[in-house]
């Protein structure tokens, strides 16, 4: 186990009610296992508790007690002795909080520290997203993908070789598998690193196969012309010697405008005005417009339009990454603003009982793009059918200026019959 110290103030929650908050908490990252939170003792409510000798005989814990607090429901049927990962479907309080007074070796740094079952206590992040203002700050649910620095890490493909890129993995116990908009991101970065100097004004990939997020991808470029003005590139994104996504990108020096227009932002709140959404990244503030993005197929339906402010708190000063950053939120909400006007349909069911995924994006990039500023990015779902979806959209900063346009192909399919479900986890 790695612990490493969180550099947000921690909360945690139990039926409304606040049992910890501290701003000296801890990280422990577990391979392959979702990552828990320390907190220091002092720090936690232990009277909204009870010392619970029937839940540590079912979790003992060395060195520590477990506690239980009270509240309707009953245990999981199917608890096994790894508390934490065992398959919950408890509503109870039974056994949600450890503490350790002392700690074995080699694990005595869990001394003086308490962790909850964040399956069950809501453990939250503050995230003042560098800001003094406090409509800045959100709340990301624990356990996160984690930070929005993280995220640039991975966009920040590396040479490795004559014309060949490599992005560093970061996996997710939620799901391991690679966004398409990600890799997208990464061959603009990558092809802004081969054609320094120029811009990238279009970005067209298609994704062909699954990449698996705990393994590196490389990305090959090929020129395909290169001129004074303008350079053609075709990027590959490879995995263990298979392509998953082949892109086509457009680079230009660019020229002084000898007509100009653009269309208008729409008429929508301003991102303050608009209900924060947790897509579990640090660092990363999005705001969703009415609040409309949901992923309850029994959600009010609505027109197949979604928009939604975004902006990252601290990205390098490198043109590439800011690009990157805004071609890899390009895959985010296309899916969801074409359910949006349909009866019991939602993301919630994407990869359990429904099979969606990103086929194609073309991007289009008409300005120099500042991603920790405010970007609105307006989605609008302009066919559904034949297992396919298509949307038109936008993205401009917050004066109205327009910095995108991008279209999303998407599949939106039923599973074939099968015996066994879908492995939500890795099933596109």
């Amino acid at each position: 186990m790695e612990r490493v110290p969180c550099p947000f103030t921690a909360r945690a929650t139990w039926a409304g009610e606040l049992v910890a908050q501290s701003s000296s908490v801890f990280q422990v990252g577990r391979p392959g296992l979702p990552p828990f939170l320390l907190f220091p003792i002092g720090d936690v409510r232990l009277g909204a508790f009870h010392r619970d000798q029937a839940a540590h005989a079912l979790f003992p814990v060395e060195g520590g007690e477990v506690w239980s607090t009270e509240a309707p429901g009953r245990m999981s049927s199917v608890a096994t002795t790894e508390w934490q990962n065992r398959a919950v479907d408890a509503v109870d309080g039974h056994g949600v909080l450890q503490t350790f007074a002392h700690a074995p070796s080699p694990h005595e740094w869990l001394a003086g520290f308490a962790t909850f079952d964040h399956r069950r206590v809501v453990v939250e992040l503050v995230d003042p997203m560098g800001e003094a203002d406090p409509r800045g700050v959100t709340v990301k649910r624990f356990p996160t993908w984690g930070d929005a620095a993280q995220l640039i890490d991975v966009l920040n493909v590396a040479p490795a070789g004559e014309r060949r890129y490599t992005g560093i993995p970061r996996t997710s116990h939620h799901r391991p598998v690679v966004e398409g908009s990600q890799m997208l991101g990464q061959a603009v970065v990558a092809a802004g690193r081969h054609a320094p100097g120029r811009r990238a004004v279009s970005a067209h990939m298609v994704f062909v196969r699954a990449a698996d997020a705990a393994e590196p991808l490389s990305f090959e470029v090929e020129p395909v012309s290169e001129g004074r003005s303008f350079t053609a590139l075709r990027v590959d994104a490879l995995q263990t010697g298979r392509r998953c996504a082949t892109a086509t990108l457009l680079l230009d020096v660019t020229a002084p405008d000898l007509i100009r227009h653009s269309i208008a932002r729409p008429d929508v709140p301003g991102p303050y005005a608009c209900e924060s959404y947790d897509m579990s990244v640090t660092g990363r503030d999005i705001r969703v417009v009415d609040g409309a993005y949901r992923d309850d197929p029994g959600a009010p339906l609505g027109p197949p339009v979604l928009d939604a402010w975004v902006r990252f708190s601290e990205v390098p000063e490198d043109p590439c990454l800011h690009a990157g950053l805004l071609a890899q939120f390009t895959g985010h909400m296309s899916i969801a603003a074409a359910m949006r006007p349909h009866q019991d349909v939602g993301q919630h069911q994407a990869h359990r009982t429904i099979s969606t995924a990103i086929n194609a994006i073309s991007l289009s990039l008409h300005a120099d793009v500042h991603a920790d500023q405010w970007m609105l990015y307006h989605h609008v779902s302009t066919f559904a059918g034949d297992g396919m979806t298509r949307s038109e959209c936008r993205v401009h900063d917050e004066e109205g200026r327009l910095l995108a346009s991008f279209s999303v192909d998407a599949m939106v399919r039923a599973f074939e019959q099968r015996a066994a479900p879908p492995d939500d986890r890795r099933a596109l």
